[in-house]
């Protein structure tokens, strides 16, 4: 085999690659031989077919295969000689071939570029610690006892009013007609918050345990049968129980019933599940904060294959129209992940950082831990996606190299409390100036609104 560079320009290299006839001719005799153990043919015993047989009725497809693997072994093995980066798939393009000459073919490749990291000794960033405020925590507590409120019977003569708990059998009707989902046994919902339809609630507001009330409302437009959306519906509702909502002692009964030891203990966990929710905010701002300094210190050519792929992935949702509108754009946010993406393994690399497959099942461990009762669809997610498994590996591992940057730069540390803490993400979360799409880099800390129950992990 002989390999010559033909052309080499920026990151693209164009090798020149020849395989004489006799190599080719070589492993044509060595498949033959082979399919001579395997090929059937009538009126020849099991591997006893000559191979000038074989060659006559399946040569053209058999060269077609050889040329492939050939192809394939010495394109890997002119891209170890010339100690090549690859980046992407090379592109080959046949100059020659054929039975009974030699194959001739170049090999155009796109190349990583070569890193030569910057000191990371004048990198700053800070790392925010949040003093949670009491009333912070009271407020939260408040929202627990709220949403998870006990109920006691109503006496029989009561009537029903906003925030009572009412069960009740449904008979619905549409233009007099039954329809598939029409009847309802023992339907338990709070007046006020809407959850049933649009409006029901607040028919039933007066009624008393034993009535018979017919309720009008429309079916949802998303309702899952479509001949049903948007239709008006007459619900025949027999009430068969009322309940009144009682007020949370928020004490140590009511700390032991959302899975704390005491008040005390919930008032921790509390605290800690608030505090959580902000430093996974501030983690991605001081992480945002490292990377800019990150690219803006290195200079990198880089493969257009990559650009063009990351814009296509990027990309490919989009109606043509929008990916014309923000053509520039998004190829500017493909070479920054790219850019970013090389330096970042390369660091990872020069300090031989690694994720094992321990680590990936630690990761998996705790996902499920914080989604109590989803273990089994956790676990067939990864199992049935490996592609799952190795995102999450590349994440760890990213993870990794930004906690040993961390190590080595300047990071200084600053309390603050929650509602400089809410400014700060808000700036964050803001466009930049001009730019009316969405900031990729948004965080937030909305979840903290959306506690129900602490549990010790």
């Amino acid at each position: 085999m002989k390999i010559e560079v033909q052309s080499k320009k920026g990151l693209r290299t164009i090798l020149s690659v020849v395989v004489d006839k006799k190599t080719i001719q070589l492993k044509m005799d060595e498949r033959l031989n082979e399919l001579q153990k395997e090929v059937t043919l009538k009126g020849f015993r099991p591997g006893k077919v000559p191979s000038s047989v074989i060659k006559s009725q399946f040569g053209k497809s058999i060269y077609g295969e050889v040329i492939d693997k050939v192809l394939r072994e010495t394109s890997s093995k002119a891209i170890i000689e010339k100690k090549l980066k690859v980046a992407g798939q090379p592109k080959i393009d046949l100059k020659q071939f054929g039975e009974g000459k030699d194959l001739n073919f170049e090999l155009q490749i796109d190349c990583l570029p070569d890193i030569k990291l910057k000191s990371l000794d004048k990198f700053k960033a800070t790392e925010y610690k949040i003093i949670i405020e009491k009333k912070i925590i009271d407020d939260k507590i408040k929202e627990l006892a709220e949403q998870n409120k006990k109920f006691e019977d109503k006496k029989d003569n009561e009537k029903a009013i906003i925030g009572d708990q009412i069960i009740f059998d449904y008979s619905a009707t549409m233009d007099g007609n039954k329809f598939d989902g029409s009847e309802g046994k023992s339907v338990q919902i709070e007046l006020g918050k809407d959850l049933f339809l649009k409006g029901f609630d607040d028919q039933l507001v007066g009624v008393k345990k034993g009535d018979l009330k017919i309720v009008e409302s429309v079916l949802p437009a998303n309702h899952p049968k479509k001949e049903l959306a948007n239709k008006k519906t007459k619900f025949e509702c027999k009430i068969l129980k009322l309940k009144k909502s009682v007020q949370n002692k928020i004490d140590d009964n009511f700390a032991k019933m959302m899975g704390a030891k005491d008040i005390a203990d919930l008032r921790s966990l509390v605290e800690k599940q608030i505090s959580s929710q902000y430093k996974q905010a501030f983690n991605s701002i001081t992480k945002k904060e490292i990377l800019d300094q990150i690219e803006k210190s290195h200079d990198l050519d880089l493969p257009k294959n990559l650009i063009e792929q990351e814009v296509s992935l990027m990309t490919q949702n989009l109606k043509p129209e929008d990916k014309e509108k923000h053509k520039e754009k998004n190829e500017n946010l493909a070479k920054s992940r790219i850019k970013l993406g090389l330096i970042l393994n390369e660091f990872g690399e020069k300090n031989n950082l690694k994720i094992s497959d321990d680590e990936v099942r630690f990761e998996i461990q705790k996902q499920i831990k914080g989604m109590p009762g989803q273990e089994k669809m956790i676990l067939e997610y990864y199992q049935k996606n490996p592609s799952a498994s190795q995102s999450l590996k590349g994440s760890l591992y990213e993870e990794k190299i930004i906690k040993l940057i961390k190590s080595k730069i300047d990071l200084k540390t600053e309390e603050i409390d929650t509602k400089e803490a809410d400014k700060i993400i808000a700036d964050f979360n803001q466009p930049s100036k001009g730019d009316k799409q969405a900031n990729k880099n948004k965080t937030s800390i909305k979840d903290t609104t959306k506690l129900k129950k602490i549990r010790k992990k």
